[in-house]
């Protein structure tokens, strides 16, 4: 797969997940967060199944390896990636109850500094910029959450989480995708956060089909082209793209939520929380750029 097509993958991706989180918003004025959730990762996973069976039929026609659902891996990938996206899906709807999309998206964008931190644990090496873009995150988020008294609020705290959960998420995708058919794997996660939030979807929010007809435009958007579209782009996706160009790509998405927020819903940032976001995103790019070392290595190859 060409560098040009894969960018175009992950900005296609950027470009949906930022406006989901206006669907999400509005959403929520129909359904509760479990319902809404279940319903839209079930309908993920349904719109993939023929996907799954064009592709299939596609390399019997050109003589390639038929993927199988009988690997452990897949299963295994599919079924770790379902609980993270449950986890921080769930936070994130939660947390559009109260709180403006750009500001949710802003800080759900912060996954991608959590990315390269959390990979100390398995002993990678992280860069000095990672952590400057942490200290500059940390101001951003100041300006954009925290309160005249010094507390951030519940619906912030809620967001950060899910960034975490997201980061777990993302990791997940690049040990496993390269092993698996990437579809499958993502068909499974959905399948998995759907069955999960299915639970207390009945059990405690007990939705009426009429609020569920009701908020069928954000329900269609968010199962077909956040769940089924932009997350397989992005695992597909994630097996070519270098991953810094990837990150860059896919924290786009916290740009775009702004710009749905204001353009759909009328949301307007005060110029201190539009400062704060200009100093996060400016955080996550920093934390992604190559360093010199790895420059000097893509130079000489070249």
């Amino acid at each position: 797969m060409s560098k040009t097509k894969t960018n175009l993958m992950l900005l296609v991706t950027a470009l949906i997940w930022g406006m989901a989180f206006v669907a999400q918003k509005i959403g929520m004025e129909h359904l509760g967060p479990f319902s809404f959730n279940a319903i839209r990762n079930l309908i993920g996973a349904a719109v993939l199944l023929p996907v799954i069976a064009i592709l299939d039929r596609q390399r019997s026609k050109m003589n390639l390896p038929r993927a199988t659902w009988k690997q452990k891996d897949l299963w295994v990938g599919g079924i770790l990636c379902g609980i993270f996206l449950c986890i921080g899906s769930t936070l994130q709807q939660f947390a559009l109850k109260s709180s403006a999309v750009g500001k949710v998206g802003f800080i759900t964008a912060l996954y991608i500094l959590f990315v390269p931190i959390l990979g100390l644990f398995l002993k990678k090496h992280v860069d000095r910029k990672v952590w400057f873009g942490v200290a500059l995150a940390v101001v951003g988020m100041y300006l954009l959450c925290v309160t005249d008294g010094f507390s951030l609020a519940p619906s912030d705290l809620m967001t950060l989480l899910c960034a975490f959960a997201f980061s777990f998420q993302i990791l997940t995708i690049d040990h496993f995708s390269p092993k698996v058919d990437g579809v499958r794997m993502s068909c499974i996660q959905f399948l998995i956060s759907g069955m999960i939030c299915f639970v207390p979807m009945v059990s405690l929010e007990t939705p009426k089909l009429t609020d569920i007809l009701a908020g069928w435009a954000p329900i269609l958007y968010a199962g077909i082209l956040s769940c089924g579209v932009a997350y397989t782009l992005q695992i597909v996706a994630q097996k070519h793209a270098e991953p810094t160009i990837a990150s860059l790509l896919m924290s786009l998405e916290s740009v775009f939520s702004v710009i749905g927020g204001w353009l759909i819903l009328g949301q307007v940032l005060s110029a201190r929380e539009l400062f704060g976001c200009a100093l996060m995103f400016g955080a996550v790019i920093l934390a992604q750029l190559p360093g010199r070392k790895r420059q000097a290595a893509s130079s000489a190859k070249s």
